[in-house]
């Protein structure tokens, strides 16, 4: 089990924060398995209302479809692949208009009764800017709670966004 460090992670959200300020970049997330995590670590930093255009919680496929993520493409790839992801990132990028769209799915501990490509542990996020969109896949270890499932995947997201940014 990997030992999650609350206060380091809260301590490089807030170092990502103000990297998107001295950039003047803005943000917006699509998230499910991570339910809001990366936005709320975003807006515990301060000055995050310059950046954070605003977020999207879509846990069920319905909601990510609502908010723009293609049925053909879940339907293609499964909820939880990358193509869903990328889709996530794009969508919410271009409905607030933010300089860079998060999204992010994938299952934690346990399998996903709705949704037969649930593998526990394994997580999906992408990056989508003006340069392009990126994918990232990620293995979940075991963790002691949902809250630091969603830390552990918020610290990795934020990894990849500081270093695009950098």
């Amino acid at each position: 089990m990997n030992q999650i460090n609350e206060v380091e992670i809260r301590n490089k959200y807030k170092k990502l924060t103000k990297l998107l300020i001295e950039n003047n970049k803005t943000i917006t997330t699509m998230e499910s398995c991570t339910s809001g995590q990366v936005a709320s670590l975003i807006t515990d930093s301060e000055g995050a209302s310059a950046v954070m255009k605003g977020a999207f919680i879509t846990y069920s496929n319905e909601a990510k479809i609502m908010q723009g993520v293609p049925a053909k493409v879940i339907e293609k790839f499964g909820v939880y692949s990358k193509e869903t992801a990328i889709e996530m990132a794009k969508c919410s990028r271009k409905t607030y208009g933010a300089d860079i769209g998060i999204g992010v799915t994938g299952s934690f501990g346990n399998v996903d009764p709705k949704n037969d490509d649930s593998v526990p542990g394994e997580v999906f996020f992408a990056i989508d800017t003006d340069e392009g969109t990126k994918s990232f896949y990620e293995h979940v270890p075991m963790q002691k709670n949902r809250f630091e499932y969603k830390l552990f995947m918020a610290d990795k997201i934020a990894d990849a966004i500081i270093e695009y940014l950098n």
